[in-house]
């Protein structure tokens, strides 16, 4: 009997593991690409990028140690049923009782570890991630501002600089342009050579600027003009703080103790009472799935003993489904004061228990088949597919079945072996693309409960968001399925020595894989396609309806508003306000400068300016103009009506269209970035994007390559 426990235990376990370092790292590949780019810039030490990592993994590891219990059950259990094993034993006087004290004892290490991940390592992990984010905030500052980009995060101040150049721990700036726009009409200009962003503490910077000089004008007396010069100054700009009552949620709740929330509890008023009894509660009911999801798998993993492996992963993927989903009912009605904390939160273990209870009860008095869904259907499709003859004899080979059965093509390529790589190639592909989408679909559901509530959301709009919301998961974790799909198709023939027996047969292995080499080519092009044309539509639809759960004002494309722009020429546009239907500006500023000094050479301020078709040119109502020598005073001049030729651009420049790289196609998005290329927009990040839409869809080819050896 020890050999057995011993067996089993291994054959549990095994699967266990593979599963939670799967989930854990589809979980974390959302973060993978803000980690990495802290690495690749340089902008934070490698220590702080390791624990950034570290930190997040036990979160992550709250949710996906049950669901590995739960995959290691039902695929070792179904692996031993399908081949036999679960007969062998059970014919020597095991019963479903002694798998039961068998698999407790893992299920049982598994909630021990998990309990402690939850109850202690997962909130020390927040508190302290959340630490080192401030501690990096405001180093990752001056690497944020990007060359000929204006930005506008600072409280009342712009930034625009001509270059960036990377030094070890900071960002040195290359012709600084610094307007103070406390007083909207005539802000304060200040322009240096040379400059760099230094933290002072979590929420105070000071910008050190090296030879230059300050502007600053009256706009009731625009003939006063004052410029100061300096060798060095400190500009201190205030950082922008979180608004604390901005999220539903009481701040850093994550972040406490787990019998801090329940003290806090019994003091707090009566809705953060709530708040704090559904965190604490829900730190030991999840933990607790290890258990129940354990009840349900066991029965289910030893009745199934014809579909194997494949079958304890589809009933994975829809217990998973079906607990996480009863459990975000649960909190939904105790965030809403509709039920207690304590019922809300253990809503799915309470029922997942009595389901598996029943299960057990079941199994031990007459044991069911999961496979009989399967036979019937076949009967079904045997039944609308009769023959000349009459029905199939019983005596046929399986050489006879294979060769009468549906082919999915009927050329010469693929043959009837391809046929079957293939078709057990994407039933395992199919698996494991449902089981990350579901996993990260849920996953997505408990980050927007809060706003969901708050905001009352109808069921209708959540389902369309998650719909809409799904392609754009499938996009980005097809690769990694493609990977999996490749390893576990291969890795079970070779188990089972079928691929010793085609190579018997004389089939080389470079033949064997050309199926799944072409199917994985298919699925490259259909990823590059699908981002062409629809992908794009689904992405802007999704953005409109996250907006809406969280709240947001709709997204509007045209950014008339947008009150920075950097000209065709060596000149920056500053407006309060312009009217996109009449094309006209209030309170319009124009900045010339010299390329070579980056000194202002002339300033235009209009209280109006209109565009003018017939002479293609604006015309500027109530202003001034201004000519600068450096730090010298040039010539003033007033004007009630004036043109400026050199001022060229049309309407049209104004009204750049803002989108997302994510909605727009290969095309679109180079023609987007070559409108903004000079505009003082962001253009970097956007390259890099133009790229990636060619190179991640060649990721899933690459995959299969890899995984095939």
């Amino acid at each position: 009997m020890r050999i057995l426990t011993r067996y089993i235990l291994r054959e549990v376990f095994s699967h266990a593991a593979i599963g939670v370092a799967v989930f854990t790292f589809i979980l974390f590949t959302r973060d993978l690409g803000r980690i990495l780019e802290l690495v690749v810039r340089n902008s934070a030490p490698l220590p702080s990028v390791a624990e950034i990592f570290f930190f997040t993994v036990p979160v992550a590891l709250t949710y996906t140690i049950p669901m590995g219990v739960l995959v290691g059950i039902l695929i070792g259990l179904s692996r031993l049923a399908a081949d036999s094993e679960i007969t062998a034993m059970r014919a020597t006087g095991m019963g479903v009782w002694t798998f039961l004290r068998i698999i407790a004892i893992f299920a049982f290490g598994a909630w021990v570890l998990a309990v402690f991940d939850s109850v202690y390592v997962a909130p020390k992990s927040q508190a302290a991630l959340g630490n080192l984010q401030d501690q990096l905030k405001t180093s990752q500052a001056s690497f944020e501002v990007q060359p000929r980009v204006f930005y506008e995060g600072f409280p009342k101040a712009v930034l625009y600089v001509q270059d960036v150049k990377t030094a070890s721990g900071a960002a040195i700036w290359k012709g600084v342009f610094l307007a103070d726009v406390t007083s909207g009409v005539s802000p304060r200009i200040t322009l240096a050579e040379q400059g760099i962003l230094v933290s002072e503490g979590p929420d105070q910077l000071h910008l050190h600027l090296k030879n230059g000089a300050t502007h600053e004008t009256d706009p009731k007396n625009p003939d006063h003009y004052q410029i100061s010069t300096f060798e060095q100054t400190d500009i201190p700009i205030q950082v922008p703080s979180a608004d604390p009552n901005k999220e539903h949620e009481p701040p850093a709740i994550g972040e406490m103790g787990t019998w801090q929330l329940l003290s806090q509890s019994r003091t707090a008023k009566p809705f953060l009472a709530r708040w704090y009894l559904i965190e604490f509660h829900r730190r030991l009911a999840l933990p607790t799935a290890c258990v129940v999801l354990a009840l349900v798998g066991i029965p289910l993993g030893l009745s199934s003993k014809k579909g194997g492996k494949s079958t304890g992963f589809v009933l994975t993927i829809a217990l998973v489904f079906a607990y996480y989903s009863a459990s975000l009912v649960g909190v939904s009605l105790a965030r809403q004061g509709k039920v207690s904390p304590g019922v809300g939160v253990w809503l799915a273990d309470v029922l997942f228990f009595i389901g598996g209870a029943f299960l057990l009860w079941q199994a031990e008095r007459r044991p069911f088949e999961i496979a009989s869904f399967k036979a019937l259907f076949a009967r079904l499709k045997f039944n609308r597919q009769p023959t000349a003859e009459g029905p199939v004899a019983t005596g046929e080979s399986a050489f006879d079945r294979a060769a009468g059965r549906f082919r999915l093509f009927r050329a010469q390529f693929p043959t009837l072996l391809d046929d079957y790589v293939l078709g057990e190639f994407s039933v395992y592909f199919a698996l494991i693309l449902s089981s990350f989408l579901i996993l990260l679909l849920v996953f997505t559901l408990f980050e927007l409960l809060g706003d969901i509530l708050r905001n009352q959301i109808s069921p209708l709009i959540v389902g369309e968001y998650l719909l809409n919301v799904s392609p754009y998961f499938l996009y980005q974790i097809t690769h990694i399925g493609m990977l999996l799909a490749v390893l576990v198709t291969f890795g079970l023939m070779q188990r089972s020595n079928e691929i010793t027996a085609m190579k018997a047969t004389g089939t080389s292995i470079y033949r064997v894989i050309i199926p799944v080499l072409v199917s994985s080519a298919i699925v490259a092009s259909g990823l590059f396609l699908f981002d062409q044309f629809y992908l794009p539509h689904a992405n802007k639809r999704q953005d409109a309806l996250r907006n809406l759960i969280k709240g947001k004002p709709p997204q509007t494309y045209l950014r008339p508003d947008r009150k920075w722009i950097f000209g065709q020429h060596s000149d920056i546009y500053y407006y309060q306000f312009f009217d996109s239907d009449r094309d006209a500006f209030g309170n319009i500023s124009v900045f010339q400068f010299d390329p070579g000094t980056f000194q202002i050479t002339k300033r235009v301020y209009a209280n109006h300016a209109h565009w003018e078709d017939r002479i293609g040119r604006w015309i500027f109502e109530e202003g001034w103009e201004r000519d600068l020598q450096g730090s010298a005073i040039g010539s003033f001049r007033q004007f009630d009506v004036s043109t400026f030729p050199q001022l060229n651009e049309q309407p049209t420049y104004f009204k750049k269209e803002v989108k997302q790289f994510s909605e727009m196609n290969y095309e679109e998005l180079r023609r987007y970035i070559h409108d903004l290329q000079q505009s003082g927009f962001d253009v970097v990040r956007l390259k890099v994007q133009l790229q990636k839409k060619l190179a991640f869809p060649v990721i899933t080819l690459v995959m299969a390559m890899l995984a095939e050896p």
